[in-house]
C-alpha cells in the first residue's frame, strides 16, 4: 500500500497535478454560460460535470506526461528540473508511456460519451497537446502552442453542452491562450541561460528578459481585451464584467511582482494565476445564477 501511495505521488509530481487549476475553471465557465443559453440554467447536470472533469484531467495528464517523456534529456541537463521523477528514475520511460496511452484512450472514450463532435475533436486536440513538446526544439512560438493547448478548454466546454462552437467561446479561448502564453513567458525567464546552452527556442533566450517582459504585458493586455469581448458577446451581466476587471488587476500585480524580483516568479506563476482562474470562475458562477 505504501508503494502504491508513493507511486501515485510520483506521478502527481510528474504531471504537476495541482496546476490543473489553470484549465478546469475555464472549461466550466464555458459549460455554465452555454447551459444558460440552451437550458436557461447554469447547471448542466451531474453526468456532464463528471465527464467534464474526466476529460480535463485525462487531457492534461496526457499533455504533461508526453511533455515529460519527450523532455527527459533536456530536464536532466537543467538544474531546476534535474530532480523531476522523469529524470531521477522514480517514474521509468515505460511507465510514462503507459500513463500517456491510458490517458489518451481515456480522453477519447470520455469524449465519445459526451457527444459526436466532442469525439471527432478529441483526436486533433490530442495532436495539438502533444505538439508543444516538439515546438520548443525549433521555434520560440512554443509559448503560443502551450497557450492554445489550454485555450482549447472553453471550446471543449461549449461543445460538450451545445455540440457547436460559439463566437463567445472562441473569444474566451483566445483570452485564455494569451493569458497562458503570457505567464509562461514569465516562467521561462528562469531558464534563459539553460535554453541558450541547450539550443532551445524560447522567447526569453532569443529576445532577452526585458523584451520578454514587454511581450508578456502585451499578451496579458490582449487577455483582458478578449475576455471583455467574451462578456459582451455572451450577453453576461455585472459580475462577468467584474471578473474581467479583477483579472486585469491580478495580472498587473503579477507583473509588478516580477519587475521587482525574479525570485518571485513561482509566486506570480502559480499563486496569482491559480487564484485568477478560481476568482473568474466564481464571479461567472454568480453571474449565471
Amino acid at each position: 500500500m505504501e508503494n502504491i501511495k508513493k507511486k501515485i505521488n510520483d506521478f502527481s509530481e510528474l504531471v504537476m497535478f495541482k496546476h490543473s487549476v489553470f484549465a478546469l475553471p475555464f472549461i466550466f465557465i464555458a459549460m455554465m454560460v452555454a447551459s444558460v443559453e440552451v437550458n436557461g440554467s447554469a447547471w448542466f447536470g451531474l453526468k456532464l460535470f463528471i465527464l467534464g472533469v474526466f476529460a480535463a484531467v485525462t487531457a492534461r495528464n496526457f499533455a504533461m506526461g508526453f511533455n515529460r517523456y519527450m523532455d527527459r534529456d533536456i530536464d536532466a541537463l537543467n538544474p531546476r528540473t534535474k530532480n523531476r521523477p522523469n529524470v531521477d528514475g522514480r517514474v521509468s520511460a515505460s511507465q510514462m508511456l503507459g500513463f500517456i496511452i491510458i490517458n489518451a484512450l481515456g480522453f477519447i472514450v470520455v469524449a465519445y460519451f459526451i457527444n459526436t463532435l466532442a469525439f471527432y475533436l478529441s483526436f486533433p486536440i490530442l495532436f495539438i497537446l502533444a505538439s508543444y513538446s516538439y515546438f520548443k526544439r525549433f521555434s520560440y512560438l512554443a509559448h503560443i502552442i502551450l497557450g492554445i493547448s489550454l485555450g482549447l478548454a472553453p471550446i471543449a466546454g461549449v461543445v460538450a453542452i451545445t455540440e457547436t462552437i460559439t463566437l463567445w467561446s472562441v473569444l474566451l479561448s483566445i483570452g485564455v491562450m494569451f493569458w497562458v502564453a503570457g505567464f509562461d513567458l514569465l516562467y521561462s525567464l528562469q531558464d534563459i541561460e539553460v535554453d541558450k546552452k541547450l539550443g532551445l527556442h524560447s522567447i526569453p533566450s532569443v529576445f532577452g528578459a526585458n523584451k520578454t517582459m514587454l511581450i508578456s504585458k502585451v499578451f496579458h493586455f490582449c487577455t483582458v481585451l478578449f475576455w471583455l469581448l467574451f462578456v459582451i458577446t455572451s450577453n453576461s451581466g455585472f459580475f462577468a464584467y467584474l471578473a474581467v476587471v479583477v483579472s486585469a488587476v491580478m495580472l498587473s500585480y503579477e507583473h509588478i511582482l516580477i519587475n521587482r524580483d525574479f525570485n518571485k516568479i513561482d509566486k506570480a506563476f502559480f499563486t496569482v494565476n491559480g487564484y485568477l482562474g478560481i476568482v473568474f470562475f466564481f464571479l461567472i458562477l454568480i453571474d449565471t445564477f
